[in-house]
């Protein structure tokens, strides 16, 4: 007998959760410690699906999905955003895999009939060739409920058998910009775990990203008081359960390029990259990554790393295994509504801006650079 409790992050998992995730996919934006400190900060109105097994005693948890409840403006339909927080890169529920054919039927069934719930799901980074989603799609169509597929791309992933580059133009690539780099001085890559030290590697990185083109752009976490406020907290509550790190590349002891990381399970998450622009002929971000994957699958706890990366990012030139990812609006439910029509119309102009704006940001890439004008002759 399955059972689904819909609550707060504030509720305590700490045992039920570790029993899980010894069973199932893991999914490091699922934590509970970082679900609450979404909800303590409230950067994130995030509410817990629970699934448990009442049939055995005590009860087992089987299976934890987080989504957020989103809204853009007042007069616009609320959406539960499958994604907790924004800055999660993964939403695939944690599901035993034993349990998943009744337990994602049960889930969408809480959401249905929850009368404080939104009944739109923005599913969104969320792992497609997975038993969590061949589950959904099979109730989603005995639903008869409104669906639109919106984007699928295929994530870089890498695993401990499976999906490094060992050879090949990149290697050799990689193998130069290392030397020229260590001409420069002495180079060396850190990742301290203890708590203390990643808070001083995090502000190191966050420093790096702010003075990138992503300070230029806003777009940096250190653009937003709330972001920054929010990305802060994280990493140190989950630093102090060994579930974040930050490992730095540094040339005489000045980090150059920061990855800021994460764990869950047998899986590391390469959350967050940044670089010093100086350095940038070095490929000081890829040079870290490298680095940074040799040492992660020489730990046998270890057995796969996420990129939390577009397949156009750097990884995907390091890393050969891609994990196909779907983005989809669903109406829970049978038929449609108002709101999904609004909703589907606004992601669908959002993913049309954004495929124009690729298109010239390519363009302009391509452009021939053009020719200086002739300096005057001194009279």
């Amino acid at each position: 007998m399955i059972s689904v409790s819909i609550c707060s992050p504030n509720t305590d998992l700490a045992t039920a959760w570790a029993d899980l995730v010894t069973r199932a996919s893991s999914n490091v934006f699922m934590e509970p410690a970082a679900l609450r400190v979404a909800e303590a900060t409230g950067f994130a109105d995030v509410q817990m699906l629970l699934a448990w097994d009442d049939a055995v005693t005590p009860r087992r948890l089987v299976g934890l999905w987080a989504l957020q409840v989103k809204r853009i403006a007042s007069f616009w339909p609320s959406v539960l955003d499958s994604r907790p927080f924004n800055y999660a890169f993964l939403s695939t529920p944690v599901i035993d895999p034993a349990y998943v054919d009744e337990v994602m039927p049960a889930m969408l069934a809480a959401i249905q009939h929850d009368a404080e719930l939104p009944k739109l799901l923005h599913l969104h980074s969320f792992e497609q060739e997975t038993p969590c989603y061949a589950a959904l799609q099979r109730e989603l169509t005995k639903q008869g409920g409104a669906q639109r597929i919106l984007d699928e791309t295929n994530r870089p992933y890498a695993t401990r058998d499976e999906g490094v580059k060992k050879s090949g133009s990149t290697r050799k690539k990689l193998r130069q910009d290392w030397n020229r780099l260590s001409a420069l001085g002495a180079v060396d890559v850190v990742n301290d775990r203890a708590p203390v030290r990643v808070t001083e590697a995090f502000e190191s990185f966050l420093k790096l990203e702010q003075a990138s083109w992503k300070g230029a752009r806003g777009t940096a976490l250190l653009c937003d008081d709330a972001d920054a406020a929010f990305v802060r907290e994280l990493v140190a509550k989950l630093s102090v359960e060994g579930r974040a790190s930050v490992a730095l590349l540094r040339v005489d002891g000045k980090a150059i390029a920061a990855q800021v990381l994460m764990y869950s399970g047998r899986t590391a998450y390469t959350w967050k990259t940044a670089f010093d622009a100086e350095y940038a002929r070095y490929s000081p971000g890829m040079l870290l990554v490298d680095k940074v994957t040799e040492r992660l699958f020489a730990d046998p706890a270890i057995e796969s790393i996420d990129s939390c990366s577009y397949e156009d990012g750097f990884m995907a030139k390091l890393w050969t295994a891609r994990r196909k990812m779907v983005e989809m609006l669903v109406h829970v439910g049978p038929g449609t509504s108002a709101a999904f029509a609004l909703e589907q119309a606004r992601l669908l102009g959002y993913h049309e801006a954004k495929r124009i704006r690729n298109q010239w940001r390519a363009r302009r890439a391509s452009a021939p650079p053009q020719a200086k004008a002739p300096l005057a002759r001194a009279s």
